[in-house]
């Protein structure tokens, strides 16, 4: 599996998405803070967080007995930039060339 296909993956749950809902409001929460987020177990909330982690939208840091959790925003900035970010340029290039042509300018 590529790194696109785990974060996709790992989107689909609507549970895991909340857990970065919650990391992205305040970073470095134990599990426990995020199971009284989700109102879910110990052991789903560390199931779903270990998907995370292994498409690498969360980070450990452990603290003597803590482990505390971090979001990572990088693999879902690459997906923007790979599938989003692809079309916004073609659009972009659309609405400046509309513009050129009803300004009457020469397309260079």
């Amino acid at each position: 599996m590529d790194d696109d296909d785990a974060v996709f993956r790992a989107l689909a749950e609507a549970s895991r998405r909340r857990l970065l809902d919650l990391l992205q409001a305040r970073n470095g929460r134990t599990l426990v803070e995020l199971c009284r987020g989700l109102g879910m177990t110990r052991q789903a909330v560390a199931k779903h967080a270990a998907i995370l982690g292994e498409a690498n939208l969360v980070t450990f840091l452990r603290l003597g007995r803590e482990k505390l959790h971090f979001i990572n925003p990088a693999p879902i900035n690459a997906i923007a930039e790979r599938w989003i970010g692809k079309f916004d340029r073609a659009r972009i290039g659309a609405l400046s060339e509309l513009k050129r042509n009803l300004e009457g300018e020469e397309h260079v």
